[in-house]
């Protein structure tokens, strides 16, 4: 059924345009606000981005539905941070930004875990922690990749992406989430 309402919007039809907008928009959004906290900014940034799908939709080679979420995040994505870099949000890494003890691997918070409020500690993070977060631990980058995409050194990413951890876990621990060492059986 997607691959159907794709080619109807490859041909051009506004209302399979509509569709699919209705059908990606509300996902998308909260891809564009992982980046960029501001909500007028994250609609510019989602909207630009639905420009450049549908502009780059004939080109696109529909291989399942899966792929074709991909494709339309990783331009939201390009898009959020072109948008962070033309407001001078990047550079986003200072030395120093924040001192976290990091808990140590094979912990977890112990309890039930609220989506929405995990979303929203993202959301809070430094913009440099909050970058390489979203793009290594949700979008599936390396830290090779979020180097070259933030123009930084792998080992920035990496101390941006532990310190992001420490930061949520902290943030967890401090509303009522207890670290427990994860069960393996």
């Amino acid at each position: 059924m997607l691959k159907q309402l794709i080619d109807q919007c490859q041909r051009g039809n506004a209302f399979a345009q509509r569709r699919l907008y209705d059908q990606y928009v509300n996902r998308l959004h909260r891809v564009s606000l992982r980046y960029v906290r501001a909500e007028p900014d994250a609609e510019e940034v989602l909207m630009t981005a639905f420009l450049k799908i549908f502009r780059s939709l004939s080109d696109f080679v529909y291989r399942d539905d899966n792929g074709f979420e991909a494709w339309m995040r990783r331009i939201v994505v390009n898009e959020a941070l072109l948008h962070l870099r033309s407001n001078r949000t990047l550079p986003l890494f200072q030395k120093d930004e924040l001192t976290v003890e990091p808990v140590a691997d094979g912990q977890l918070p112990d309890g039930e875990l609220d989506a929405e409020q995990i979303y929203e500690f993202i959301r809070e993070l430094p913009p440099g922690y909050r970058t390489v977060f979203n793009l290594y631990a949700i979008e599936g980058y390396t830290h090779r990749e979020i180097a070259g995409q933030l123009n930084i050194s792998e080992n920035t990413s990496k101390s941006q992406l532990s310190k992001a951890r420490a930061l949520l876990q902290h943030w967890l621990t401090t509303h009522g989430y207890e670290r427990t060492a994860r069960q393996t059986s």
